[in-house]
């Protein structure tokens, strides 16, 4: 009887190793997705997937999912580290969002050490149709997000939305956000959520970049424009914008009271107010003295009082 129950567990024992080994052998390091694919097939170059949510069970950890051909290839929600690349050339990934988020990203398994990677993707909120989603990426938890080369476009709530609950990395890098309402949002409970935007469009919306409560935000080589309320405002932590224009925005770059805003080398004009704070804000916005403030219905703060120049 013990033998037939050792043979028994041994045989259980084996059957699991396979299955798991199976699993594991089942996710590739590069999986394909194209318009013309079935989520049945393995994700391979010869039979690619139909959405980027069915290439993702089958891509592992660290590795890539890449576009074929051009198509809509769905929402996804992501847990893991990952690069989604829509590529150039034949390949154009789209995602259309109409009522819901287009990316989660919500890595909480490895979170310190994980990276997702989100390029050349076009994602499309529908603002203008019948049921816009809310948030074009919305970003949770994991240690950093990039987003590279995108477009983000008619989103109800934000192109993408950083609220997190711990520390976290944002990189945005040669990007276009168009008729959002706010194009990016920046927060986090714990920690510091540090955020870097260069040479990026955001442009159409009710406020271009909102940096709230433990936001870290740089923004470099940029164009923050036609933005109806704000352009860039700090509500809480510290935005710092170099070498940019600000343009066409209600106000150029608002600071609230507790926060931080520093610009320098920068072009604002022809917004209503060029720069904005509260009465009782403190030292005001720091512009360092060497930027072109001018062509704006005012260009003074409230009051006609000129900003520190350094």
């Amino acid at each position: 009887m013990n033998k037939f129950r050792f043979t028994i567990n041994a045989l259980a024992i084996a059957v699991f190793m396979f299955a798991f080994a199976s699993f594991a052998q089942a996710q590739a390091t590069r999986t394909w997705v194209s318009g013309v694919g079935d989520d049945a097939n393995p994700c391979s170059r010869t039979a690619p997937c139909k959405t980027f949510a069915g290439a993702i069970s089958k891509t592992a950890t660290g590795g890539e999912i890449d576009v074929l051909d051009p198509g809509g290839f769905g929402a996804v929600t992501i847990s893991k580290s990952i690069t989604i690349d829509g590529t150039t050339g034949a390949g154009f990934g789209s995602i259309l969002a109409s009522g819901f988020n287009g990316v989660i990203v919500n890595v909480t398994t490895n979170p310190s050490t994980s990276v997702v990677i989100l390029r050349n993707l076009y994602i499309n909120g529908t603002r203008n149709g019948v049921s816009p989603g809310p948030n074009g990426i919305r970003y949770l938890a994991g240690n950093k997000l990039i987003v590279d080369h995108c477009t983000i476009f008619g989103f109800s709530s934000n192109g993408i939305d950083a609220s997190m609950t711990t520390a976290g990395n944002l990189e945005v890098n040669d990007s276009i956000f168009e008729d959002n309402n706010i194009g990016i949002r920046v927060t986090t409970t714990v920690g510091t959520l540090t955020t870097s935007i260069d040479g990026s469009r955001i442009i159409g919306g009710t406020t271009g970049v909102d940096g709230l409560t433990n936001a870290k935000i740089s923004i470099a080589n940029s164009s923050v424009s036609h933005n109806a309320n704000f352009g860039i405002i700090a509500e809480a932590g510290f935005i710092n914008v170099g070498d940019s224009r600000v343009n066409n925005n209600g106000t150029g770059v608002q600071m609230q009271a507790g926060a931080k805003a520093r610009i320098a080398r920068c072009i604002i004009t022809g917004n209503t107010n060029a720069l904005g704070q509260p009465a009782g804000a403190g030292a005001g916005i720091d512009t360092g003295g060497n930027n072109t403030i001018m062509g704006n219905t005012t260009d003074q703060a409230p009051g006609g009082n000129p900003f520190p120049q350094n």
